[in-house]
């Protein structure tokens, strides 16, 4: 069926880990566009940010080569326009471990399968920080390193990942 979402991999995490990986080993190369739908990513630690980094070859690449902007929509203050460059990781914000605290994100990737163009993505995520303040975002971001990509690393800034569910999907012509 045209347009259809083809899952692709998907990771459920129920008890403490320290990172999930998307794709990589399961990662399909026959797709021009990818979603990442991404519920309840939460820590076990509270008051932690929530990061992700690109895969080549299976292996998150470290390097600041993440570069993001943003639109910073905010229910308890103004919202605010954010931007990064050159950092070793994009992050989703702070998040707790009160009652449902966390990342729920949609990525779309593309040019994850070139190795002659940059990888990147559209991000769209909703957040309740660790003092119960909602807040979401909508924007960007682009690994400038030029070279293929399979898949996404997931972790926190201490501690491990108490809950989420990462579900990959190749979108079909």
């Amino acid at each position: 069926m045209a347009g259809s979402l083809i899952k692709i991999d998907e990771e459920i995490v129920t008890s403490a880990v320290a990172s999930v990986t998307l794709g990589g080993s399961n990662w399909d190369s026959s797709y021009d566009v990818y979603m990442v739908n991404i519920t309840n990513f939460s820590p076990v630690n509270n008051d932690v940010s929530a990061y992700m980094r690109i895969t080549k070859s299976g292996t998150p690449d470290t390097n600041a080569s993440y570069d993001r902007a943003y639109k910073d929509l905010k229910a308890y203050t103004t919202f605010s326009n954010n931007s990064s460059t050159n950092e070793d990781k994009i992050n989703f914000g702070n998040v707790g471990t009160g009652t449902s605290e966390g990342v729920n994100s949609t990525l779309y990737l593309f040019n994850f399968n070139s190795s002659s163009e940059y990888s990147f993505g559209t991000q769209e995520d909703t957040t309740l920080n660790s003092a119960q303040q909602h807040r979401g975002q909508q924007g960007g971001f682009v690994h400038t390193v030029q070279s293929s990509s399979d898949g996404l690393f997931f972790y926190m800034a201490s501690g491990n990942i108490a809950s989420g569910t990462f579900s990959l999907f190749g979108l079909a012509k």
